[in-house]
């Protein structure tokens, strides 16, 4: 009965692999080397070329006509916490000190954790501020001051509990090597012939 199972669950995650997941996910890259073959055909009969075969690298213009004129943006490992910056956790602070609720740890894999670790709240005083009234931390004094200019982005999650994959799931969207970053999007939407302009 068992190996009756296994094999519905082998022949059931085959069926979910489709053909279109396959070539767009494979880490073997099949998907694009088929599209790089089509050239023009992929972008419509008759459509230019974007990229010169003969020299890739070259500058290009953007795809499309784009309203930002430059990106920054700041990825900064070993920084301060965001819950000691601007993501005010008001239970943690009460839980500071205290062993860990078993809660928490169940069912989770954790890394450089073993047995009962207690809660870390934040350090710091936290007030709102602005129209918004977002939360920011006493260590950010002037930043308090232009947080409705400010987008905080609080949606995003992972289940990745090391630096590495998780730092790559930041950038690219996969905890995996290989795919293209957020660097790489800015480049290929806003192009890369102006990027850096002559200070006046």
């Amino acid at each position: 009965m068992k190996d009756y199972l296994q094999a519905e669950l082998r022949h059931a995650n085959i069926q979910h692999v489709t053909r279109r997941h396959f070539l767009s996910k494979c880490t073997t890259g099949l998907g694009a080397m088929w599209l790089s073959t089509l050239g023009e055909k992929a972008w419509g009969a008759g459509a230019p070329l974007l990229k010169d075969p003969a020299n890739p690298l070259a500058p290009a213009l953007p795809i499309l006509p784009g309203k930002a004129k430059r990106v920054i943006y700041l990825h900064m490992a070993g920084a301060p916490s965001q819950h000691e910056l601007f993501d005010y956790k008001p239970e943690l602070k009460k839980l500071n000190g205290q062993p860990c609720p078993q809660e928490y740890l169940e069912g989770k894999q954790f890394a450089f954790i073993q047995g009962t670790p207690k809660m870390l709240g934040p350090l710091y005083d936290f007030k709102q501020y602005g129209q918004s009234g977002a939360w920011v931390s006493d260590l950010l004094p002037h930043f308090s001051s232009v947080v409705d200019d400010v987008c905080f982005v609080k949606s995003m999650h992972t289940d990745q509990f090391n630096h590495g994959p998780a730092q790559l799931l930041v950038h690219t969207g996969s905890q995996n090597p290989g795919a293209p970053s957020i660097g790489s999007w800015a480049t290929y939407g806003l192009g890369s012939i102006k990027l850096i302009e002559p200070r006046p």
